[in-house]
């Protein structure tokens, strides 16, 4: 494997803009433009923007591709209809999670998967495992399209002006093939990874950089900020969102993972037997959001131990929310500490900070 970083189609614009450019997963990518929490109450109050291109994009089609995604993930894809995303995920053969993923129906015969940028290899190798037992073709296209993530309250007015599709009847976890920007056949998706609202559209990486300025301008009046992976991360914690190889991995199951929700035993797919077998005998630990009582900030991969000093599992993500003013985690603990309330201890730097359980998600829309 070539260590090289990749580019995204608006690498360029992104650098012309000072942003702060970091390596993440295998890409050149901006992790900030003006600053983490400028961008973060940008998209929370206003409007923000990301390049989200390094995301994979793979094509489902044949007779059985209904059939094979059955297989391959754990959600009831036969539910989806066309114009439907479905959120997922892929496990492996040993009761642990692949990737996550989002599902797009087109038709019976035809779906995207889009799935995480790190991932990518894996997953493809993954699925050639399988999709020979099926009349159906896989498609790798990440290389050719581009991704934008205009996320916050203000999305819907700042992409209207550039569009004639009717973006308010767009709903939630819905998309349309549609004109933006005077380009044709952008899939317009209301989806996101903020838990602001918004849309994310995916075109052509020849088309990206006129998208790109065209949406720019459009929010100017609303205060639309560029954003990085910065704020995307402490915006997707503050909603209680997986982040795959932090919260959910190949040792995970979605069943520790609060994910029984995507995990659909009305059909057979890899590990379901594992999983059904887990759900009956229950599981042992879970992953739950927890906020830091006495002072010090979580950070991914800090031990967390119990009242007698035991460890007892670890952080798997955290950090100081922006929008609640508290410092925030996630974590695997047994489940005997995991209803809202139970208390435990962060290990920070050798010493032990108090913590409690709270619901998820962490942010509330007042």
């Amino acid at each position: 494997m070539s260590n090289e970083l990749k580019s995204t189609a608006l690498e360029a614009v992104h650098i012309e803009m000072g942003a702060k450019m970091v390596p993440f997963a295998g890409y050149n990518m901006p992790v900030q433009y003006s600053g983490l929490k400028l961008e973060h109450a940008a998209v929370r109050e206003a409007v923000g923007m990301f390049d989200v291109s390094h995301m994979g994009e793979f094509f489902v089609e044949g007779p059985q591709a209904l059939d094979f995604l059955q297989k391959v993930t754990t959600n009831d894809v036969s539910k989806l209809v066309p114009g439907k995303i479905q959120y997922s995920c892929m496990p492996n053969e040993n009761g642990g999670i692949v990737d996550d993923l989002l599902v797009y129906c087109f038709s019976n015969e035809h779906f995207l998967l889009v799935v995480n940028a790190s991932n990518m290899d894996k997953d493809w190798n993954h699925l050639q495992q399988y999709i020979g037992d099926f009349d159906a073709k896989l498609r790798n296209e990440s290389d050719e399209y581009s991704l934008l993530a205009v996320q916050g309250p203000k999305a819907v007015a700042t992409l209207q002006k550039l569009t004639s599709t009717d973006l308010s009847a767009i709903k939630y976890y819905n998309f349309v093939v549609g004109d933006m920007a005077g380009l044709k056949n952008v899939i317009i998706s209301a989806t996101g990874y903020t838990g602001a609202g918004g849309f994310e559209l995916y075109v052509s990486n020849s088309d990206a950089k006129v998208l790109w300025n065209a949406v720019m301008e459009a929010g100017e009046e609303f205060g639309l900020l560029p954003a990085g992976l910065g704020a995307r991360d402490t915006l997707r914690l503050e909603m209680g969102m997986c982040l795959y190889g932090n919260d959910i991995d190949d040792t995970t199951s979605p069943l520790e993972a609060g994910l029984g929700w995507i995990t659909k035993f009305t059909k057979e797919f890899v590990s379901s037997e594992t999983f059904a077998a887990q759900k009956e005998a229950g599981i042992t630990k879970k992953l739950v959001g927890f906020e830091m009582i006495d002072r010090g900030i979580p950070r991914h991969g800090y031990e967390i131990a119990n009242a007698e000093g035991e460890v007892i599992g670890r952080v798997t993500s955290g950090t100081a929310s922006p929008s609640t003013g508290k410092n925030i985690g996630m974590g695997y603990v047994p489940v005997s500490l995991a209803s809202e309330g139970s208390e435990f201890f962060v290990v920070i730097r050798g010493k032990h900070i108090k913590a409690s359980v709270v619901k998820l998600p962490f942010y509330k829309k007042s």
